[in-house]
C-alpha cells in the first residue's frame, strides 16, 4: 500500500487477499470498535463478544479473497459477526439478547425489558421507528431486531432466540403489522 494514502475498505480487503497482514490490522482498527458495541448490545458476556470478534476477523482474513465487492465491507463484516454470535450462543442459556435480559425461561415479571439507555439509543438510532419498536412486546421486538435490523434468516433468529421458526414468522408478521399501524398513526398526528 502506498504510504500517506488512506485506503478504503475494499482496497484493504484486496491487499489482505494478497497476503498483506497490515491491511487486516487497519480493518481491525477501523471496524472492531463498532462491531464490539453492536455485539455487546446483543450479548451480555464480554468473553463471548471478544471471542466472536476474534472469530470474525479470522473469517475476514480467511475470506478476504471471496468478498465479491457487493455492498459495504462493514455490512459484510457485520453479517459474519452476527452469524458467529448465533453459532456461539446456540447452547448458551444465560445471555442478554437484543438488549433484553433473558434467561431463556422467564424473568421475574415474565418478560424481558430494555434498559433505559437502550430505549434512548434505540429512539435516537431509529427515530420514529424506534418509538414504534418501543411499543412492541419484548418478544416481538427481539424478532424484528434479529430478522430485520440484523438481517438474520428465520432459522438463525429461531436458534438465537431459542424459539421455533414458526414462532419467529408469526411474531415477525404481527410485529410488522403493529409497526405499520403505529407509524401510520404517528404520521396522522
Amino acid at each position: 500500500m502506498a504510504s500517506g494514502v488512506v485506503p478504503d475498505d475494499q482496497a484493504l480487503l484486496e491487499a489482505l487477499a494478497d497476503g498483506d497482514l497490515g491491511a487486516l490490522s487497519q480493518l481491525y482498527d477501523r471496524h472492531a470498535p463498532w462491531l464490539s458495541v453492536r455485539l455487546t448490545r446483543r450479548c451480555n458476556d464480554r468473553e463471548v463478544v471478544a471471542d466472536v470478534l476474534q472469530d470474525t476477523f479470522v473469517a475476514v482474513w480467511q475470506g478476504a479473497g471471496r468478498y465479491q465487492g457487493r455492498g459495504e465491507v462493514g455490512a459484510w463484516m457485520w453479517g459474519i459477526a452476527i452469524r458467529r454470535l448465533v453459532s456461539r450462543l446456540r447452547t448458551r442459556r444465560d445471555v442478554v439478547l437484543m438488549g433484553n435480559p433473558v434467561s431463556m425461561g422467564s424473568s421475574a415479571a415474565g418478560a424481558p425489558s430494555l434498559a433505559v439507555e437502550d430505549e434512548l439509543l434505540q429512539g435516537v438510532e431509529y427515530g420514529d421507528l424506534g418509538h414504534a419498536m418501543a411499543s412492541l412486546s419484548p418478544e416481538m421486538r427481539a424478532v424484528i431486531q434479529a430478522t430485520v435490523l440484523d438481517g438474520l434468516t428465520t432459522r438463525e433468529a429461531a436458534r438465537l432466540l431459542g424459539i421455533p421458526q414458526g414462532t419467529v414468522k408469526t411474531r415477525s408478521h404481527r410485529a410488522k403489522a403493529h409497526l405499520r399501524a403505529s407509524l401510520l398513526e404517528g404520521r396522522r398526528s
